[in-house]
């Protein structure tokens, strides 16, 4: 029935990661934790999972001593994203 929408996509957390992305240039880890309420190691988890599918890239560095992760939408995902709602607004119809 729901054939036509991405299983990477069709997970709450992941699905709230990449529409925060959307509308961002990047974010950090911090940030999308906060925004989620998710766990750090669930967030990390999902992250993968959208690196995985090319629909994210993770950019990891230091601010001072303290490790930032950052993560920025690739083209690939924005797309995804994109077809993803377009199938959702199929079901309303």
């Amino acid at each position: 029935m729901f054939d036509n929408l991405d299983p990477v996509l069709h997970s709450q957390l992941r699905l709230a990661v990449m529409s925060l992305l959307m509308g961002l240039e990047e974010a950090e880890f911090v940030y999308l934790k906060e925004k989620t309420n998710a766990t750090s190691g669930n967030l990390s988890v999902q992250l993968d999972k959208l690196v995985q599918a090319k629909y994210i890239k993770i950019k990891k560095s230091f601010k001072g001593k303290y490790p930032v992760t950052k993560a920025t939408i690739t083209t690939k995902g924005e797309r995804a994203f994109n077809e993803y709602v377009q199938a959702l607004k199929s079901y309303i119809k």
